[in-house]
């Protein structure tokens, strides 16, 4: 039998599972005692008291005496009950009681299953119960204590059962909160990691979960050696070869002009080439993250790219606010992805747009696009899809998209590829959570 309908109905947090398993054993169990309780107590010993107050009842109505004799004789004040006669306008329609009083329902019942005329049973409060019955002589009200039919404070039992569950929960609660406080600081932690951010953790709480943090620092500490070991080999790589670039280019500056200028256009393109590998290494791993504005940060970069030169433009911009960003890092993506935009189009447009929980940076252009099958494959490092792209308007070693990905995953977001509905190009999307 399948039971997925009740994920729909079940928390999502750790916290309120964990508080969800702890409160359905208790209030299951306090409706079972209450259940039992009624049952075995209220009714039964009830029960009981009631029979026994209907035959002493029995043997007053048997003396053949008035209801003013019948008061005035040593048993009825032995039995602590008052009689009275009285009146059909003095006479209840019907039984009364209130609608709170549980054993009053077990009284009602028992007097009219054991007294003969029995017209109505009047239980006003706690204290006192009163029965009209029908004699010969006109009809009695029979008043005694309401003690001798029900437990007396028969609620104190219900109030003992809310108290002290209440007071069990609250203690497990506590509890509860300082076992799962490790488990909450190890998932920010795990989180800031993924947006590429370093927040102080130190494993606590219990065994379980002092080996998963364990766990975890381990593995920050073996991916951050390997994203500085690929950014010091890659560093390493560009620099040494930048001084036989250099040389090259001092030996070029000897020739002839018109055999110069193709080597220095390949010398430039192998600078250009280095430049970008050393993008890639570095990656998004510049500074730390800090609050900034994303409109005014596009804004800035468009305005840069139109003084350039380059056919840029902010279209849209719906949202505001702030957002955690590494400045450097994110201006690279943005550019690339603008780069690529001109490169195999004619222009690139913007928009931001800001909503509570996420940001989304747009990049369209109107060039060929990107064909949906092979839109993973073209952010993946040193992709180039040339026939996909255009390659008249332009050659790239295959790292633009791919440095935008890594810079949008560092920052915990995502770099989404597409087709323009308004221009018919390439549709980027760099998307973070906020």
């Amino acid at each position: 039998m399948s039971f997925n309908w009740l994920k729909s109905y079940t928390p999502r947090g750790l916290y309120w599972r964990a508080a969800l398993i702890l409160l359905l054993p208790v209030v299951s169990l306090f409706l079972v005692m209450a259940v039992v309780f009624l049952q075995r107590h209220f009714e039964g010993v009830t029960t009981q008291m009631t029979r026994t107050a209907s035959r002493e009842v029995a043997v007053l109505r048997a003396s053949n005496l008035s209801a003013e004799e019948t008061a005035k004789t040593s048993l009825a004040r032995s039995l602590g009950i008052k009689i009275s006669a009285v009146t059909e306008d003095e006479l209840p329609e019907t039984h009364q009681r209130r609608w709170y009083d549980l054993t009053g329902i077990v009284v009602i019942r028992e007097f009219e299953a054991l007294i003969s005329g029995l017209r109505a049973v009047d239980l006003p409060d706690d204290r006192v119960v009163r029965l009209y019955i029908l004699q010969p002589d006109g009809v009695w009200r029979m008043e005694f204590e309401r003690a001798r039919v029900s437990p007396k404070n028969a609620h104190q039992i219900f109030v003992n059962m809310v108290f002290f569950g209440v007071l069990m929960t609250v203690i497990a609660y506590f509890y509860l909160r300082n076992q799962l406080r490790p488990i909450t600081r190890l998932a920010r932690a795990a989180e800031a990691f993924g947006r590429g951010r370093h927040e102080p953790y130190r494993p606590a709480g219990a065994i379980e979960v002092r080996a998963a943090g364990n766990a975890f620092l381990d593995m920050r500490a073996r991916i951050e050696r390997q994203i500085e070991q690929r950014t010091l080999m890659l560093s390493g790589v560009s620099h040494d070869l930048r001084t036989p670039l250099t040389r090259l280019k001092l030996g070029l500056s000897m020739l002839d002009h018109e055999d110069r200028i193709p080597m220095q256009q390949d010398v430039a393109d192998m600078e250009r080439l280095l430049d970008e590998f050393l993008a890639f290494a570095r990656g998004a791993q510049e500074g730390a993250p800090v609050a900034l504005d994303p409109v005014a940060l596009v804004e800035r970069i468009v305005e840069d790219c139109q003084r350039a030169d380059i056919a840029a433009e902010l279209v849209e911009v719906k949202g505001s606010g702030l957002v955690q960003l590494r400045e450097g890092a994110i201006r690279r993506a943005i550019e690339n992805l603008i780069n690529n935009a001109v490169r195999y189009g004619s222009k690139a447009e913007l928009s931001v747009l800001m909503t509570e929980r996420a940001l989304r940076i747009r990049v369209e252009d109107d060039g060929p696009g990107i064909p949906a099958s092979r839109r993973e494959e073209a952010m993946k490092p040193f992709a180039r899809l040339e026939p996909a792209r255009n390659q008249n308007r332009g050659t790239g070693v295959g790292l633009g998209l791919s440095i935008a990905m890594d810079i949008a995953r560092a920052h915990g977001g995502t770099l989404r590829l597409g087709e323009s509905q308004r221009l018919g190009g390439l549709r980027a999307d760099i998307v973070i959570g906020r």
